[in-house]
């Protein structure tokens, strides 16, 4: 019996071929361009064959999230142990923002709070902010907090912030290495009583 039409991907390979194609596509054009029939077709099933493994467009792009929090938690925690943390892990926000925005964009769309009983994807984003949380944490001698320290809120609406504005390309992007070292360059004269105590830099009020 010829078999020249059959789909090469049986079960447990179809999954993930179905997520490089929509990986694809999200690089291509952002989180609007993903969508199952188009995943299906570069894979090269039909589009009933998605739902095997995909109820709908949300659970596939929830895939797609936790791969991107994944590689996120990795790049966080490459740059944890520098001296530094607070600048180190900041600016390996801003560059994986940079380097994946289609991968940025999902991650923190409202996907995360439409999806909170998806619990991979809440696992993934969770070890990702913890890894966040301990490098504010080293650097601002912060006790342990079942939720995200204030510091850590602080640091990375500061990361998050700069990288849309580089996205959205109010900041032009052939200067955000320029500005990135600006903003997160720790300051030479900070006292050190506060810099072992505090990550703001504002002076209290007398």
């Amino acid at each position: 019996m010829s078999t020249s039409n059959r789909s090469p991907y049986h079960h447990g390979a179809l999954r993930p071929a179905l997520i490089a194609a929509a990986r694809a596509l999200l690089d291509e054009g952002g989180p609007d361009a993903v969508g199952l029939r188009e995943a299906a077709r570069r894979v090269g099933v039909s589009a009933t064959a998605t739902y095997r493994h995909f109820k709908d467009k949300e659970a596939l792009l929830a895939a797609l999230a936790v791969e991107g929090f994944h590689e996120f938690d990795a790049a966080l925690a490459a740059a944890e142990s520098d001296p530094n943390p607070l600048s180190t892990m900041g600016a390996a926000y801003v560059d994986f923002a940079l380097a994946k925005p289609g991968m940025f964009r999902l991650m923190f769309s409202p996907l995360l709070a439409a999806r909170r009983g998806d619990e991979e994807l809440l696992a993934a984003a969770n070890a990702a902010f913890a890894t966040l949380a301990r490098g504010v944490g080293a650097r601002a001698d912060a006790p342990p907090s079942a939720g995200i320290p204030p510091a850590a809120i602080a640091a990375w609406s500061l990361v998050h912030g700069f990288a849309h504005l580089v996205l959205d390309g109010v900041l032009p992007k052939s200067e955000a290495e320029t500005f990135k070292r600006a903003i997160l360059a720790p300051p030479a004269d900070e006292p050190s009583a506060r810099r072992q105590g505090r990550p703001d830099m504002a002076e209290e009020p007398r």
